[in-house]
């Protein structure tokens, strides 16, 4: 009996290396688009003369977020008929390129409007290659899970991002502290977008060693064979594209309120200390990593559906007040970022196993790629721009009630998903 307990241990064994090397790029992807958001109160008056240099840059932010579709489009195609493996590697070198462009680029004192132009180019590098990370490597972490195990493998996908964003929370602590605001609008702000292109070079190496899963191998075939395939996702697998479109929409916008527009808002429109609002992001962000791995496991013990209805409701109720709670001080920061990001880990723990089980193997990168990124481009783009319009005209409360409606539609939508725990892809 010992001896079966042993084989059965190592028979279950995560293939920690493989899960990392997997979610690697995605931690490149999210920690390149944080810290444009976040390190955007010191660069953007660096690109854009006059007072609406914050909302030109923002603007550029929500451009980038619109070449998303295209590139989920294009690079979930090349996916779903050349591989994952190929998909991700590609995916990998876009990101890290257009994160040292932003590194090295002149300022507009230097050479005028080429600098914004500049960084709109390495932006839309930037967001193709997002477009097709996210759903290749959701693709890839439900191919190689076993079908009970699904959760567990999905955690690992923002364990890397979590992961990241605290990094660069964390860097942006430490710059705060070190520099002065003249030194981080100057060139501190460059230190974290040189480092992408560091991280960039680890991933690519760690991505070179993995192997193409045996579904996709299994079923390149039928790929190839696909008519159409954006139209099949919509002919075929309609209820599919409404679901992913209708939790995803809360998804991005929890995503970019806590991860993203919140460290402005809080700066420049509630004036909370830089510092605080900093150490606040990257205690919660530390947590939010934390309870990836235990609520996959969760899901994969008592359903996704249960988790993803809490998030929903709880997200509805409380996100207009915790919004009141962003203010100058510590404490009440905290207390934000920590029950915003902790509730939205019941979603991002189970993701790549919620969208992929949605979709068959020979559609399921450009499925997810397309229609995910679509969702994410209209309302996670534009996250940030809507937030600081709203506090220019003095109506930023309105933000959140807007995320509280999308959490409603959510919670609907969610109702309507079948379980899925234990199931077999398609």
């Amino acid at each position: 009996m010992a001896d079966q307990g042993v084989v059965a241990a190592e028979r279950h064994r995560l293939p920690v290396r493989k899960l990392f090397a997997a979610s690697v790029g995605n931690a490149l992807e999210w920690f390149d688009w944080t810290i444009y958001a976040t390190f955007s109160i010191y660069f953007a008056k660096a690109f854009f003369p006059g007072e609406l240099a914050f909302v030109n840059t923002f603007a550029t932010y929500a451009l980038a977020f619109f070449f998303r579709p295209l590139g989920g489009y294009l690079l979930g195609r090349f996916a779903d008929l050349r591989g994952r493996k190929p998909a991700m590697i590609l995916t990998i070198v876009l990101m890290a390129g257009g994160s040292v462009l932003i590194g090295v680029l002149p300022t507009y004192a230097a050479v005028g409007w080429l600098a914004p132009l500049l960084l709109l180019l390495a932006r839309i590098a930037q967001g193709l290659s997002l477009g097709g990370e996210v759903s290749n490597a959701s693709a890839y972490l439900a191919e190689i899970a076993p079908a009970e195990r699904r959760g567990r493998y999905s955690a690992f996908f923002y364990i890397s991002t979590g992961s990241a964003v605290l990094t660069a929370s964390v860097l942006g602590f430490v710059l705060a502290r070190t520099l002065d605001k003249p030194e981080l609008e100057s060139w501190g702000w460059r230190i974290p977008f040189l480092l992408g292109g560091v991280l960039g070079l680890i991933g690519l190496w760690l991505r070179r060693s993995l192997a193409e899963t045996e579904l996709f191998e299994r079923n390149k075939g039928t790929a190839k064979r696909v008519k159409s395939p954006l139209l099949a996702t919509v002919r075929e697998h309609p209820k599919a594209v409404g679901q992913l479109v209708g939790f995803s929409m809360l998804s991005t916008l929890c995503y970019y309120t806590f991860f993203s527009a919140l460290t402005p808002f809080a700066v420049n429109t509630r004036k909370a200390d830089a510092v605080d609002v900093f150490l606040a992001l990257s205690i919660a962000t530390a947590l939010f990593v934390a309870l990836q791995y235990p609520l996959g496991s969760l899901s994969d013990r008592y359903g996704r559906k249960p988790q993803l209805l809490v998030w929903s409701a709880a997200t509805a109720v409380l996100i207009v007040p915790l919004s009141f709670l962003v203010q100058p001080g510590f404490v009440g920061l905290l207390v934000v970022f920590c029950v915003g990001l902790g509730l939205y880990t019941a979603m991002t723990s189970i993701a790549p196993a919620i969208m992929s089980e949605l979709f068959p193997t020979e559609l399921r990168g450009l499925g997810i790629g397309a229609w995910y990124n679509l969702t994410v481009a209209v309302f996670g783009g534009t996250a940030p721009l809507v937030i600081q319009l709203l506090a220019e005209a003095g109506m930023s409360t309105l933000f959140f009630w807007y995320v509280a409606a999308g959490a409603a539609v959510a919670f609907l939508v969610i109702l309507r998903l079948p379980e899925t725990k234990g199931s077999p892809l398609r």
